[in-house]
């Protein structure tokens, strides 16, 4: 676990959203990052995809909306201030379009047995609907975003289609081709407020990033993540420095 202390500290609309989920073994997530305040308050997480870079949502950047202390630290933790923040030039704060960001970091981390990089899909990459994959952060663990946890948690989610998450009964067409729905048909299983910017993982990689959503853990809304495959591109001649990610992988 990486911790990052964040440049931007203004107010943000909710947005981001563990619940019903576990603890998941210590170092069992090597890549997960928690972005905090100067003051050291939670506010997004990013994975790590390169030592001096962080991949996280680019809501993050406008400022924390989750602001507390985390209760648990395992001693391998370290600590980087950010350099730059980068967010997608066609994020979109009305639509969440294109929600993802890259932090520069201003000293590298060190890859260890505790610290390790976030595995990444290939570009364009999707998923089939039904398959599992799991999501962690340090978001509120209850229903209305309330309850803050001690420690990382995790969740086993399913994909959702994009048919079935657009559909009138659900997000009626607000979701594009850069995202991914995850959640349970029958509810209690979602992220929540304060897992903003978290990985969800698919096959061993970070697919998606946590993005938006409607409450939590409502069967009838299904988180909404940035589709991380969408962003990676095979040459490295993109302006914007996602391009990259294709040199991390």
């Amino acid at each position: 676990m990486t911790l990052l202390e964040s440049l931007h500290l203004n107010s943000l609309i909710i947005r981001g959203r563990i619940v019903g989920g576990y603890t998941p073994s210590p170092n069992s997530v090597k890549y997960i990052v928690s972005l905090q305040s100067s003051k050291g308050q939670h506010f997004c997480s990013g994975s790590l995809v390169h030592k001096s870079w962080v991949l996280t949502a680019a809501h993050c950047n406008i400022g924390p909306w989750a602001n507390y202390t985390l209760g648990a630290y395992e001693g391998t933790e370290q600590y980087s201030k950010p350099l730059s923040l980068i967010p997608h030039p066609q994020y979109n704060r009305s639509t969440n379009n294109a929600d993802i960001m890259l932090i520069k970091l201003g000293v590298p981390i060190e890859l260890n047995r505790y610290v390790s990089l976030a595995p990444l899909p290939k570009q364009n990459a999707g998923l089939l609907a039904g398959s599992m994959c799991r999501v962690s952060g340090w978001g509120s663990t209850s229903h209305s975003g309330g309850l803050t946890p001690l420690t990382l948690r995790t969740v086993k989610l399913p994909i959702v289609s994009t048919s079935k998450c657009n559909s009138s009964n659900s997000f009626s067409g607000n979701i594009t081709a850069n995202m991914i729905c995850a959640g349970s048909s029958t509810g209690g299983k979602d992220v929540c407020k304060g897992d903003s910017g978290g990985p969800l993982v698919c096959d061993g990689r970070v697919y998606g990033l946590v993005s938006w959503g409607n409450g939590c853990g409502d069967s009838r809304f299904p988180g909404v993540y940035t589709a991380v495959s969408r962003f990676l591109f095979i040459k490295n001649e993109n302006p914007w420095p996602l391009g990259l990610l294709k040199i991390f992988q």
